[in-house]
């Protein structure tokens, strides 16, 4: 009797231990969520990772949170932070993650879950935290680019390379050699030296560069192509020294060398995507250099591009029909359809629209992106 006296005693106690531990785990600790990583980046890159949580809690507590990333953002190790915890703690992860494809992704509050020291009663919440938006630019290749991005005569500034002769400019003689223009030819040092010499002028380079992507012909390939084309003409304008802007639509965009327009204009190419709208052209600056990119340049389009000729010192329209040109690394394929008629149609006015200033690039077959325009 006393035996079965002392079980009941021991289990009622183990049932009260218990009790205790679950009505102990119901509430949830005090949690804070805190991420560490920079808010821009380009596709295909790698970029450390902290992530720290703060647990406040009067009772022992085993503690999990659970971080998972946005799609195309992949952490180096899975982002989940365990302890038991009592009094004020901290834990830091220290990972890196991998920016696997371009676009605006929010990063939002992760989930929670909590329990008894032991493990017996496990919880779980929703766990508020500040969002954190990652930025995601396209990728950029190198371009083999001898007249697309040629700098234009306006009130630019002066290079010694790139640009259009400045006939006010002296920086020095040389001697002459065959295919120099004979306007260039100084005469009176010639003379004196007797040897025939040219002058060296600087040149001037265009005051803009506008990249418009049209987004109503093509599906997402296209999209991704012409996202990273346009990131890489960006890049280019930049290592000329020329402001540059990024637009898809009718709306002004901001034109600038400075972070916040660089970030505007490859912003705006991560988070392009297809649309149905009709393309509209901005308000080109005067005296500025504005390169089209499209898939399937409607006759619209055309007509709008030698409307901004009477603005723009120089137009490109770059075609890119889906499936008729190679991205960098690509494997040359077989092509069984021809280009979209409005394409082929393009081909045979190019020579009438150079006439009129606006220029022309059709890539088709294998041709790679990488030599547009050579």
């Amino acid at each position: 009797m006393s035996l079965l006296l002392a079980a009941l005693l021991y289990l009622a106690l183990v049932g009260v231990g218990v009790l205790a531990l679950w009505r102990g785990s119901r509430r949830p600790p005090q949690v804070t969520l805190a991420r560490e990583v920079v808010a821009t980046a380009f596709e295909g890159q790698s970029r450390p990772l902290t992530v720290r949580v703060t647990v406040r809690s009067r009772r022992p507590l085993r503690v999990v949170v659970y971080d998972p990333a946005p799609r195309a953002v992949v952490p180096g190790q899975e982002v989940q932070l365990g302890a038991l915890h009592l009094g004020h703690t901290e834990r830091e992860l220290h990972t890196t993650v991998r920016l696997n494809r371009r676009g605006t992704f929010v990063w939002p509050g992760a989930t929670l879950a909590w329990s008894d020291p032991l493990g017996l009663f496990w919880h779980s919440a929703p766990l508020e935290a500040p969002a954190t938006t990652l930025d995601v630019f396209p990728g950029t290749h190198g371009l083999r680019l001898p007249d697309l991005l040629r700098p234009l005569l306006s009130e630019g500034g002066l290079s010694r390379t790139l640009g259009l002769d400045d006939p006010i400019s002296l920086r020095g003689a040389r001697e002459y050699v065959p295919g120099d223009p004979p306007a260039r030819v100084h005469w009176r040092l010639s003379a004196r030296s007797g040897t025939l010499t040219v002058r060296e002028l600087d040149r001037t380079a265009a005051s803009s560069v506008t990249v418009f992507v049209d987004t109503s012909g093509g599906g997402e390939v296209y999209a991704d192509s012409a996202a990273r084309l346009g990131a890489s003409l960006v890049q280019e304008a930049l290592a000329l020294n020329l402001p540059v802007a990024v637009a898809t639509g009718a709306a002004p965009v901001p034109t600038g060398r400075d972070p916040q327009s660089l970030r505007a204009a490859l912003g705006t190419l991560a988070r392009l995507a297809p649309t149905q709208a009709p393309p509209q052209l901005p308000p080109i600056r005067a005296g500025g250099n504005l390169v089209i990119l499209s898939a399937n340049p409607a006759p619209a389009l055309v007509e709008q591009a030698l409307q901004a000729r009477a603005t723009a010192s120089r137009v490109s329209l770059v075609a890119l029909p889906e499936g008729f040109y190679l991205e960098p690394g690509e494997q040359p394929r077989r092509q069984w359809s021809a280009p979209p008629d409005d394409v082929r149609d393009l081909e045979r006015r190019a020579a009438v629209l150079a006439g009129l200033g606006v220029l022309v690039y059709v890539l088709r077959g294998n041709q790679s992106v990488l030599k547009l325009g050579a």
